[in-house]
């Protein structure tokens, strides 16, 4: 009774759903930590956690990636600049990383003779990442332009923080320009191109596991949401026969 209790008073906070949620999990836990001390209690299982609203996915088609892509080129003159925004923006989309794995990328990580490289991301989790050749190629003409000794792969060109990595406002920062400057009049953020590597990828047939693995994603549930994406698209192509 007083759990259910608990659970309105946070309802009458207009907490949304998610939030909601996390304190349901934090006190669950807590009783598995006192059903295991086998203290008689509440079964944790009995506490359930809202439904909450299906996850939206947010992706660019292949011509919005393309103008994205470009747009460092079309947009940035400074040589140092325009090099390195555009391996940034290859690199997002071309290897589905995560902004955190990205940002602590170092030189002596990647074998420009391969496409392979291995990052640590979410738990600690030790993974393989392949590039496309378009990324390699745009990182070799950074790196080319390189004359430094910092050893992030993607640094910050600001005078007083030379040689350090950006941070993670700053690669958000750098995508929402070239997607304004492309002319994209969606939000566009690092994740959005995340989610444009994992689109296209199931679009093109991969597995979803394999897109799990590459993804770094602990569960496949998580990976799933890119299946419901490919349905939305199956739906409008199989929707062309009532034209």
């Amino acid at each position: 009774m007083q759990l259910l209790d608990y659970r309105m008073a946070l309802h009458k906070k207009k907490l949304n759903v998610k939030t909601i949620n996390y304190h349901i999990v934090a006190i669950r836990a807590f009783l598995k930590f006192i059903v295991k001390n086998d203290i008689d209690c509440m079964s944790p299982d009995k506490l359930e956690l809202a439904k909450t609203a299906p996850r939206e996915v947010s992706y660019l088609d292949e011509q919005d990636i393309e103008k994205i892509l470009s747009a460092p080129n079309e947009y940035t003159k400074s040589g140092i600049q325009q090099a390195r925004d555009s391996a940034i923006l290859q690199f997002l989309y071309g290897t589905g990383l995560r902004v955190t794995e990205l940002i602590m990328l170092q030189k002596k990580d990647i074998k420009l003779d391969s496409n392979q490289f291995s990052v640590v991301g979410k738990w600690s989790k030790l993974r393989s990442v392949f590039a496309t050749k378009h990324a390699i190629t745009a990182l070799k003409s950074y790196l080319q332009l390189r004359t430094d000794n910092s050893p992030y792969l993607f640094m910050t060109l600001s005078k007083n923080k030379i040689g350090e990595h950006l941070s993670r406002n700053s690669i958000e920062d750098i995508v929402k320009k070239y997607a304004r400057l492309a002319g994209i009049h969606k939000k566009v953020s690092p994740h959005t191109l995340r989610h444009s590597f994992a689109t296209a990828l199931i679009r093109k047939g991969a597995d979803i596991r394999a897109v799990q693995t590459l993804l770094g994603h602990a569960s496949i549930t998580t990976t799933q949401i890119y299946t419901h994406v490919d349905d939305k698209h199956l739906q409008k192509v199989h929707d062309l026969l009532d034209e």
